[in-house]
C-alpha cells in the first residue's frame, strides 16, 4: 500500500503555487510525497476503459454516492489506497458495502483498476469499488457530506518522520475533527501503522477528538485486512503494527 497519497507529479511548479490549479490534485500542503509516474501500456489500457465509470478526480461538488454505486448502502472510505491491494480484498470481502478508494498516484491507481478488472472473471467480481484521485483532506471538507459515512480506513499513512515534516501527517487534530463529522453516529474510524512515534502521536490525537472514543461497541465494518507487501516488509524488519479503532459517540 505504501504511504498515503504518493502523487505522480508532472510539473515543476512549487508547492506555494499550486494552490491555484484548476483541477484540484495538489491544493495544499499535502500529506503525500511527490512522484513521477507514467502508465505502461496496459495499465493505460484498462485506465481508459474503467475510469469513466469507477474513478473521478477531487472536486467541489458533493458526491452523489447513491447515483455513483446505484444502490443505497454502508459507505466506507479509505484513504490512501496504493496500488488497490487491500482496497479491492475488501470489496471482496464486503459485497454490502460501498467502498471508496482516495489515492494521489495515478500508476498505483491503474494498478488498481486493474486488480478490479481482474475480478471480473472469478466468483467474487468487485462492483461495490469506486476511486477518488486527489487530496484526501479536500474530499472530505468538499465531496462527501456530514454523518454520511460508515466506516473510514487509514491503513500506514506516511509517517514523516523528521520533526520538521511533522506539519505534513495526515493524522492530526484537525482531520480527526473532520473524519468525525463525517461519521455517522456509531460509525467507526481504523487506522493501522508500523511507525511506533507517529503511534504514538495518532492515539493521542484521536482519543482528544471529543466526537470520537475507543471503540467498545460492535463494530458496523470489518477490522480485518490483507497482509500487503509493504506490512510484510514491516513485518521483516520487527516492526510491530499498531491498530487504533474508534467509534463516533452518539449512536
Amino acid at each position: 500500500m505504501g504511504a498515503v497519497n504518493e502523487a505522480d507529479q508532472h510539473t515543476t511548479e512549487t508547492p506555494e503555487q499550486r494552490p491555484t490549479r484548476g483541477n484540484r490534485l495538489y491544493p495544499r500542503v499535502t500529506s503525500f510525497r511527490s512522484r513521477r509516474g507514467s502508465l505502461t501500456d496496459p495499465q493505460q489500457e484498462c485506465w481508459d476503459r474503467r475510469w469513466p465509470e469507477l474513478g473521478r478526480d477531487v472536486g467541489d461538488e458533493l458526491l452523489d454516492i447513491d447515483g455513483w454505486f446505484g444502490r443505497s448502502a454502508p459507505t466506507v472510505l479509505e484513504i490512501g489506497s496504493g496500488t488497490g491491494t487491500a482496497a479491492v480484498a475488501m470489496a471482496q470481502d464486503e459485497p454490502h458495502v460501498n467502498l471508496i478508494a482516495i489515492e494521489v498516484y495515478k500508476p498505483g491507481i491503474a494498478q488498481t483498476l486493474q486488480r478490479i478488472e481482474r475480478t471480473y472473471d472469478t466468483d467474487r467480481p468487485v462492483h461495490n469499488l469506486r476511486i477518488l484521485r486527489g487530496d484526501a483532506v479536500e474530499v472530505l471538507e468538499h465531496m462527501v457530506a456530514p454523518e454520511s459515512l460508515t466506516g473510514v480506513r487509514v491503513f500506514f499513512p506516511d509517517p514523516w518522520p523528521k520533526a520538521r515534516h511533522h506539519k505534513r501527517r495526515l493524522l492530526q487534530a484537525p482531520t480527526f475533527a473532520l473524519i468525525a463529522s463525517r461519521l455517522k453516529p456509531g460509525g467507526v474510524l481504523h487506522v493501522a501503522t508500523d511507525h511506533a512515534e507517529y503511534a504514538v502521536a495518532i492515539e493521542e490525537a484521536g482519543n482528544a477528538e471529543p466526537l470520537l472514543t475507543p471503540l467498545d461497541w460492535d463494530s458496523p465494518i470489518s477490522h480485518e485486512r490483507p497482509v500487503t507487501k509493504f506490512e510484510d516488509k514491516a513485518h521483516q524488519v520487527g516492526s510491530a503494527i499498531t491498530e487504533l479503532i474508534w467509534g463516533k459517540i452518539g449512536a
